[in-house]
């Protein structure tokens, strides 16, 4: 007859959570899958959205900053492009804080009746700010090909700037999520964040245009901003040609989007087991 011992160890739990997200990795899936089917699920466009909104917004900035204001663009780049190449970055950093931030209060009957490693939710719900981010791609190569604009060798790099994109969404993600289990308020601080964020990061105009105005030291503190070297990360790839980075600004943003991240999960999982009793 065999017989099978069940062994609890003192801290076991804590070994086991990271294998247990691999275990766990059909949840995730299905987690992001009915998102994203429940965000365009009864619309008459669907998909469609995820390019409307960029577009439009790409159209107004446009008009602003680079027809009435007369701001430059980076080289020979169309001015269209220089701001789609930040509008893509920051639609999906935005979006990933959005989801994110509710993602716990939209599971609430799950997180608290179920046990899975939490981390499962807000990671599942940046996957659909990035399904957003591939179908507005379609965009960008639409207006290379209205512009004959063909990115040199640089555009190579492109996915290791997604990478620091989704590990800054992850980081600041996993902040928000916790922080609305527990300050409801959040709910409505997030709406303002993302829209005050639009503003104060270089999406609408180049980077250079902040560095001819600032001494270094407030380009320095400006790039404490981590969309900030994600955005000229983009440019850089995209655009190629006379297209740089401020090095300095770039690392201190990267080194920023590093330490958002660990704290963000971090902070989650000091939280997490809390979760179930407060939710």
């Amino acid at each position: 007859m065999n017989t099978k011992e069940l062994t609890i160890e003192a801290g076991r739990a804590e070994k086991q959570y990271w294998k247990d997200l691999w275990t766990y990795r059909e949840l995730f899936y299905f987690l992001a899958w009915r998102d994203i089917l429940v965000r365009y699920k009864q619309t008459a466009i669907g998909l469609a959205w995820a390019l409307i909104r960029p577009f439009l917004t790409m159209v107004v900035f446009t008009v602003v900053f680079g027809n009435i204001a007369k701001l430059p663009s980076e080289g020979d780049a169309p001015y269209p492009i220089l701001v789609y190449s930040a509008l893509l970055p920051w639609q999906f950093f935005s979006g990933a804080l959005t989801e994110c931030s509710n993602s716990l209060i939209n599971n609430a009957n799950l997180v608290s009746k179920v046990y899975f490693p939490r981390l499962i939710v807000p990671t599942s719900a940046v996957i659909v700010s990035f399904v957003d981010f591939l179908v507005s791609g379609m965009i960008l190569l639409a207006l290379m090909a209205w512009y004959n604009f063909v990115p040199d060798w640089r555009i190579l790099t492109l996915p290791i700037f997604i990478l620091i994109a989704f590990a800054a969404s992850i980081g600041a993600g996993l902040w928000l999520a916790a922080l609305n289990v527990k300050y409801r308020d959040f709910r409505f601080i997030v709406p303002f964040i993302v829209q005050f964020g639009l503003y104060v990061s270089p999406v609408g105009f180049s980077s250079k245009v902040i560095a001819q105005r600032f001494s270094e030291q407030l380009l320095l503190l400006y790039s404490l901003n981590p969309m900030v070297g994600v955005i000229d990360g983009f440019r850089w790839a995209i655009l190629g040609g006379e297209s740089q980075i401020y090095l300095p600004g770039f690392a201190l943003s990267v080194a920023f989007v590093v330490v958002l991240l660990w704290s963000g999960i971090w902070y989650f999982r000091k939280t997490e087991r809390k979760f179930a009793d407060v939710i």
